[in-house]
C-alpha cells in the first residue's frame, strides 16, 4: 500500500472494465490483512460471473463479507481489525440503495450519509471502488436517471472526504486529487 497515514481514504473512479477493481487491489496487496467488501448480490448469471471472476483476482488470503447495503457497519465491525478495507463497489452499493429504499430519498440521503461520516472516522485505510456515470448518455427513463444522479451525488461527497481520488482510464491511473501509485 501507498505510504499514507492511517484512515486515509482512497476512491478510484472509472468507467467499465477501466481497471477500477485491479487498481485498488494493487493498492492493498502489501498490506497485511485486508478486508475485502463486495456490494454484489448474486442476481442473475452474468453477475455470478462477474463475482466469480472478481473472487479469483483476490488474494484467497483476504478475509470477504458480502453486505449490500450496511457499509457503515462492516467499517466499524473491521477497521481495528485490518490494514485496509477495499469497497467494491459504490455502483452496486448506489443500485441496491434505489432497490431496497425505493422512493424514500430522505432515507437513501441518510445511508449516504452514514457513509461518508464512517469513512471521514476510518481507523484504517479505505479503498472504494466506483464506476464514473456522469460522462455517459443520459438514461431514457426516469429511474436510471435517478441512479445516475444518486451515484454522481455520492461520488462527489466520497471524493471530497478522500485523501486521494484516482481516475482509471483503459487500465492507467489518472490522479485527481492528493498521489497516484502507478502499478505494474
Amino acid at each position: 500500500m501507498q505510504e499514507t497515514r492511517q484512515g486515509s481514504v482512497t476512491l478510484v473512479l472509472g468507467g467499465a472494465r477501466s481497471g477500477k477493481s485491479r487498481y485498488a487491489q494493487q493498492l492493498a496487496e502489501q498490506s497485511r490483512d485486508v478486508v475485502f467488501v463486495a456490494t454484489a448480490k448474486a442476481s442473475d448469471e452474468e453477475m455470478c460471473a462477474k463475482i466469480e471472476r472478481h473472487r479469483e483476482d483476490r488474494p484467497k488470503e483476504w478475509r470477504t463479507v458480502e453486505e449490500p447495503l450496511d457499509l457503515p457497519k462492516v467499517l466499524a465491525e473491521h477497521q481495528l481489525k485490518c490494514e485496509v478495507i477495499i469497497v467494491d463497489c459504490l455502483t452496486i452499493f448506489a443500485a441496491n440503495l434505489l432497490e431496497t429504499e425505493g422512493k424514500d430519498s430522505g432515507l437513501i440521503e441518510r445511508r449516504v450519509e452514514a457513509l461518508c461520516e464512517s469513512l471521514r472516522s476510518a481507523q484504517c485505510n479505505v479503498v472504494l471502488v466506483s464506476n464514473e456515470v456522469g460522462s455517459g448518455v443520459v438514461p431514457e427513463y426516469a429511474v436510471g436517471c435517478r441512479y445516475r444522479d444518486l451515484l454522481g451525488e455520492m461520488n462527489q461527497k466520497v471524493a471530497r472526504i478522500a485523501d486521494d481520488v484516482v481516475l482509471m482510464v483503459a487500465g492507467l491511473p489518472l490522479a485527481l486529487k492528493g498521489h497516484v501509485e502507478v502499478m505494474r
